[in-house]
């Protein structure tokens, strides 16, 4: 099965077990815009909590920040949004497709890697143990031609994106032969730019109304709070800000499902350092963030760095953690050196010093920042499509489970009583009132305890506990592993303890 099948078979899954909804259905939706049901509220809620205890809970010297949507237009101009917050577009004559060009050179560059970790595979396949992979990669000629060819065309689109030269960009697309991934046609117009910013209107008449703008990212909301936080939680340098929130985007291509939202959520923190200290603290955060991925067991081989060779108009250093989805590499988290570009631009437009006082250097200064940005909306696709799985059992049937880590599991543990008599339901419920202050619990007493157990797997419960007549007689019930899908005998008093233990964030962090 190939990876475009598989994806649509995580979106169908979405639907179908009340992850994700098109938003506004009844009324044929609206592009690129998604609700989030029963059971993806709760994973998403779970993630954006595990962010925030790594973050905030386990740093002394992170507090967290919620800011407004709607903020001072002038915010706007002072970051720079209003006048270059844009993609480089291009459309497809034959097709009627508008794509961002610089996803389309990006995307043939990525091409050119494949081909060479192919001819990588085939050559260690043919030489053995005694295979030296980097070797090759040095050495090989088709291999080194096909990774300067992906290594050239990145950076002839960086130079090109700085200069704004938007005619090399689409020279180089006509150059490199990039085909419409939909109509495989060539016939491109031209590279424009296009705003991503949201305009809306704020005054009780349209004659008076005021231009605002709904937020495209919450760090702004962040760095005009700084000495706001800076003051009234006594803190020093260097120390951090949270927050999750909504952002919006005005997305011309918005494909992919989830992965390119109008509106979506962002956790992000801004990091306050010494001038000076901003490389050192970059660094650090790049592996920090990388470590908090990985620790979820989702495959350390599904990670990878990708440094900026065109930079932010902010950044003097950047890189995303990318992820490998159904669809490829993309962008899951991005790590910037912001250097002081943001105070000091809101210093400029507001008439207002954001500086800090050191102590220990008896000066004041404005501060330098290292910002962590993800999307909550990717990390869920990340979560939802790497613990997607088709399995096939010993006896020929074969099933579909979520084997998403335990402790982002939407629903924690269900209780199943056997059968709707005999008292099981009774104490099922009193098992699901004792446990449901610590964790999400379902009761499930509908269908066979085998289509109750397939459900369940489907939805990612780490845990289901099966009341049965053992269960009137020595207060034991049956547990079930979701991955493993042994079961066991344990004691009423004990499931506590037991499923704490292993749906704790304890567990990854």
């Amino acid at each position: 099965m190939n990876q475009d099948d598989i994806f649509k078979k995580i979106i169908s899954h979405s639907k179908e077990y009340g992850f994700i909804f098109p938003s506004s259905e009844i009324y044929d939706g609206m592009a690129a815009i998604y609700d989030y049901g029963q059971n993806g509220v709760e994973l998403k809620r779970n993630i954006r909590d595990y962010w925030w205890t790594a973050m905030v809970q386990m740093h002394e010297n992170i507090v967290g920040l919620d800011s407004a949507i709607f903020m001072h237009p002038s915010i706007w101009k002072a970051s720079g949004h209003v006048d270059a917050f844009s993609d480089p577009l291009i459309d497809n004559k034959d097709s009627k497709k508008r794509h961002r060009a610089d996803v389309l050179i990006e995307d043939y560059a990525e091409k050119q890697v494949h081909k060479a970790e192919k001819e990588i595979k085939k050559a260690a396949k043919r030489f053995g143990e005694s295979f030296d992979a980097e070797l090759y990669r040095q050495t090989n000629p088709r291999v080194k031609a096909y990774l300067e060819e992906a290594k050239s065309s990145l950076s002839r689109l960086a130079k090109s994106l700085e200069a704004e030269d938007l005619e090399d960009v689409k020279a180089l697309i006509v150059e490199k032969g990039i085909a419409d991934p939909d109509s495989g046609s060539k016939n491109w117009t031209d590279v424009r730019q296009f705003n991503l910013m949201f305009g809306t209107q704020m005054g009780s008449v349209a004659e008076g109304a005021n231009q605002v703008y709904l937020r495209p990212e919450t760090a702004q909301g962040i760095f005009v709070n700084f000495l706001n936080v800076q003051k009234s939680g006594r803190m020093k340098i260097p120390f951090g800000i949270a927050q999750t929130g909504k952002a919006f985007r005005n997305e011309i291509v918005a494909r992919q499902f989830i992965f390119r939202m109008r509106e979506f959520e962002q956790m992000e923190m801004q990091f306050f350092v010494r001038p000076g200290d901003g490389k050192k603290y970059y660094e650090y955060w790049k592996e920090t963030r990388l470590a908090w991925h990985k620790a979820l067991g989702l495959g350390d081989d599904l990670y990878r760095f990708h440094d900026h060779e065109k930079l932010a108009h902010y950044a003097d250093a950047a890189s995303d953690i990318e992820f490998k989805f159904p669809f490829g590499f993309k962008e899951l988290e991005g790590i910037h050196s912001r250097t002081d570009f943001d105070l000091k631009a809101h210093e400029t437009h507001s008439g207002k010093k954001l500086q800090y006082f050191d102590p220990e250097l008896n000066k004041n200064y404005v501060p330098h920042v290292v910002e962590t940005s993800i999307g909550l909306d990717r990390m869920f696709l990340a979560v939802l499509s790497s613990s997607y799985k088709e399995e096939k059992l010993e006896d020929g049937s074969e099933r579909i489970v979520l084997k998403i880590p335990q402790a982002l599991a939407p629903i924690k543990v269900a209780i199943l009583p056997l059968l709707k008599k005999d008292g099981l339901p009774e104490i099922g419920r009193d098992i699901m009132k004792n446990l449901q202050l610590d964790f999400n619990c379902q009761y499930d007493e509908k269908d066979a305890i085998g289509k109750r157990y397939r459900r369940h797997d489907a939805i990612g419960t780490p845990f289901c506990i099966t009341v049965d007549h053992q269960t009137k007689e020595d207060e034991t019930v049956t547990i079930r592993d979701r991955d493993s899908m042994e079961q066991w005998r344990v004691r009423i008093s004990e499931l506590n303890g037991i499923i704490g233990e292993k749906v704790s964030f304890r567990q990854i962090l």
